[in-house]
């Protein structure tokens, strides 16, 4: 039997893999070997340590988030990235948190960022309002990732289910608003609370180009 050799790509592909599994607390050096096939030292051999290896994930992670084009419509190109980085957080939940506080960010972080930056500034953006597009998407995009991943459910299906157990301890009357959303808006068929995704990140495409348009000063 022939045996894959051990590369630094496969440490990490592996370690992405350990972290999906099992979330950050699962990836130590002893679970990524075990999930290689390989001694624990064998790993080292090709990572440094940990903070090595949450570097060289991170940017995995970054790797699959769609590059904006520099030069390309802006908004356009904002909203692919951040449908794309959505997704992106999606199959990876323990990454949330952790993409933007690397201090060794890899070479597909880099050019993500730069590409970001340069498509907005091509677009139109004074440095500064770059600046401020650039941490506004930010905080929304890895915001709604978060509360996406620390819902009840698990997809459209479970909603009206979970919704309608709720709104039965509500006969008293007492949340009228929440009986109003429940069976107004969530319980009816084909909701599904990823769509609330597209609605806010238009708002805010739409507000930045309000304020390319009219210009704008702090």
């Amino acid at each position: 039997m022939v045996r894959t050799p051990l590369t630094r790509e496969r440490v990490l592909r592996g370690a992405m893999a350990v972290a999906d599994a099992g979330g950050l607390t699962g990836l130590t050096i002893r679970s990524l070997a075990q999930e290689l096939g390989v001694k624990p030292m064998s790993v080292y051999h090709h990572v440094a340590n940990k903070d090595e290896i949450l570097d060289g994930i991170v940017d995995l992670v970054f790797d699959e988030i769609e590059l904006p084009v520099v030069g390309g419509e802006w908004r356009a190109e904002m909203r692919r990235r951040a449908l794309s980085a959505r997704a992106a957080l999606a199959r990876h939940t323990w990454a949330i948190g952790l993409l933007e506080s690397r201090t060794s960010p890899g070479p597909a972080t880099l050019a993500h960022h730069d590409a970001t930056l340069g498509t907005l500034r091509a677009g139109g953006f004074s440095v500064e309002l770059t600046a401020h597009a650039y941490a506004l998407l930010d905080s929304y995009v890895y915001g709604f990732a978060l509360q996406e991943a620390g819902l009840p459910f698990s997809g459209p299906d479970d909603v009206a289910d979970m919704a309608g157990a709720i709104v039965e301890q509500f006969a008293t009357g007492q949340y009228p608003h929440l009986v109003e959303l429940a069976a107004e808006h969530v319980m009816k068929p084909g909701y599904d609370f990823g769509d609330e995704f597209e609605f806010g990140l238009d708002l805010i495409l739409d507000a930045l180009a309000g304020r390319l348009t009219t210009g704008w000063a702090p």
